[in-house]
């Protein structure tokens, strides 16, 4: 696995080292040793897939307040989104300051997301299918979030948004 680091403190952006013959190839996706000598949270609490019908669809901007404080990695594991985090940690040098990158079932880029940050993402494709890793498990009354369209933030999504839940849609924004 290669573990490139994001400009926001630890997060990264992860790519599968491909073993490749004939037959395809194969690559590890997840290797606990391999976090936990980079000081990045091993454990898998929860699994989730979110599918998503039409390209533009909007989901976030998510995160869970403390002690629910939540890690992620996330894959597309079918179609392509563009995958953004904004760093909400009072104390960090980033502190709310945005990145984003295109995973896709093509180039098979998972994103480590550390506690602290909000996450969200727009489907770039039809029928695209997102798997996450979750270090902890969901609590609802911990769940909060940002607009999307935060002025503050000007997050540069790349497609007009086509669908959006209206929880998603009223989410108030940074002060």
């Amino acid at each position: 696995m290669i573990f490139r680091e994001t400009p926001l403190s630890g997060a990264f952006v992860i790519e599968p080292n491909l073993i490749e013959d004939e037959r395809g190839f194969f690559a590890r996706t997840f290797d606990q040793h391999e976090f936990e000598v980079r000081d990045l949270n091993p454990c898998i609490a929860q699994c989730n897939i979110s599918f998503n019908k039409k390209a533009g669809t909007l989901r976030g901007m998510h995160y869970q307040v403390e002690p629910y404080e939540e890690t992620k990695l996330v894959r597309c594991t079918m179609g392509a989104i563009y995958d953004v985090i904004i760093d909400l940690r009072t104390d960090s040098l980033t502190f709310r300051q945005w990145f984003g990158v295109e995973l896709s079932a093509q180039n098979r880029l998972m994103l480590y997301i550390p506690k602290g940050l909000a996450h969200g993402f727009q489907t770039l494709m039809d029928d695209s299918e997102v798997f996450y890793q979750m270090g902890t498990f969901y609590q609802p009354t911990a769940g909060r979030g940002i607009r999307w369209d935060d002025e503050a933030l000007q997050i540069k999504w790349p497609l007009p948004v086509t669908l959006m839940s209206d929880n998603d849609r009223n989410y108030a924004r940074l002060q």
